[in-house]
């Protein structure tokens, strides 16, 4: 379930972002816990090796090793923050593609309300139809590409069961042979059922024809580009190298962070305080980084963030069927408007916002702006006149 706090950081306030901080779900502490503590029992191994069962011409050698892996650890060796930082940029760039292109039918059922014509039982019948199979064209497409919805929908008789689609449509569905994902029928069944309704009268005009076309494509272009991001991944040697630099980083971490023996004086090594502070922070930064990108990378997963399909399926058939039948024509009567003999009017506020009333409108920036003085206008054949004499002094 996607983790909404938009209410919660509504106004700036007092520690407004630490609040979140305790919020479990959905937290990178939920997300990251397991590998932090993989990293604090493998660092605690070394340092309790080092400490207690080595010799001491064994320490020496470690000591030697933790020194040189130490040189590794400066970020000038492993571009960690550089190949991390891009491939999680990339990675939300193509998360927030893919919620923008999830096809949403609110345009295609105002066009088919307002353009398919017919208070009789066909004319309700003719829109609902044309409006399940917008919606059972994204439900194949859902069912392809997102874990949540495949197992609602595991075969296609679950669609059947679930009212998207009939069984005379099964079958022509399943007697239609091809390689490829067949998406697109429920589409290519809508606009074959427009161009009917155009010839028996119910679509009254071809500029009519012509706007649910134009919607229908929206619609499928959408669900066209839902598949192709699933199809097409971030290259794949791209993820291997941003992981491999964060999991080698912290390799050489566990060894050359560890505290040595402050009384050989090595440099950078005064102190002994047995836990590595600002190394955990680093983990804790740079892992949840990747975690994120791991997180973003696909979110038709499960994840506490990842988009709630199943949710959006739900309320697309819904609205869409409300639009197309049951406020068909279903209009109040037309009346004056309270303000119908007013020529000026205000709107009203509530005690909480009547502050608001008192500011005065913006009118741009430069509404107030003031001259040192006024400045006469200048006539078009004197300008042209200045520009020549500037023009030939440059000569």
């Amino acid at each position: 379930m996607t983790v909404s706090y938009s209410l919660e950081v509504a106004n700036a306030r007092f520690a407004g972002f630490s609040r979140l901080l305790f919020r479990w779900k959905g937290s990178i502490y939920r997300l990251l816990y397991k590998e932090f503590l993989v990293f604090c029992s493998v660092y605690l191994f070394f340092s309790l090796f080092y400490r207690f069962l080595l010799t001491r011409r064994q320490q020496d050698l470690f000591e030697r090793i933790a020194l040189y892996c130490d040189q590794f650890t400066n970020t000038n060796y492993i571009p960690v923050l550089f190949v991390l930082g891009f491939y999680v940029t990339l990675a939300f760039n193509r998360w927030w593609g893919q919620y923008t292109s999830f096809p949403l039918p609110d345009n295609l059922m105002m066009v088919v309300s307002g353009n398919v014509h017919g208070t009789d039982e066909k004319g309700r019948l003719l829109r609902r139809t044309l409006m399940r199979y917008a919606n059972l064209s994204s439900v194949l497409i859902l069912r392809s590409i997102s874990t949540r919805v495949h197992k609602r929908f595991p075969t296609l008789d679950h669609i059947v069961e679930a009212g998207f689609m009939t069984l005379e449509e099964l079958k022509k569905f399943e007697s239609l042979h091809s390689d490829f994902n067949k998406y697109w029928m429920p589409l290519t069944w809508f606009s074959n059922l427009a161009s009917r309704a155009r010839e028996e009268g119910r679509v009254r005009d071809d500029i009519a024809l012509r706007l649910l076309m134009d919607e229908l494509n929206n619609y499928r272009a959408k669900c066209s580009l839902l598949f192709h991001y699933d199809w097409i991944s971030i290259p794949l040697v791209y993820t291997q190298v941003v992981t491999i630099a964060v999991y080698s980083f912290f390799g050489f971490c566990v060894i050359g962070r560890q505290f040595l023996n402050p009384e050989k004086g090595y440099k950078d090594h005064r102190l002994d305080l047995y836990v590595p502070v600002f190394t955990l922070l680093q983990f804790f930064f740079y892992s949840g980084w990747l975690k994120v990108g791991e997180l973003i990378i696909n979110p038709f997963g499960e994840d506490d963030d990842d988009f709630e399909t199943n949710q959006l399926i739900d309320r697309n058939f819904q609205v869409s069927m409300l639009a197309v039948d049951d406020m068909y024509q279903n209009l109040a009567p037309m009346v004056k408007d309270k303000h119908w003999m007013q020529r000026h009017f205000s709107i009203p506020y509530t005690l909480s916002t009547a502050a608001e009333s008192l500011r005065p409108a913006f009118k741009g920036s430069t509404y107030d702006m003031r001259l040192p003085s006024p400045q006469p206008p200048l006539s078009s054949c004197y300008v042209i006149y200045m520009c020549v004499c500037i023009s030939y002094l440059k000569m």
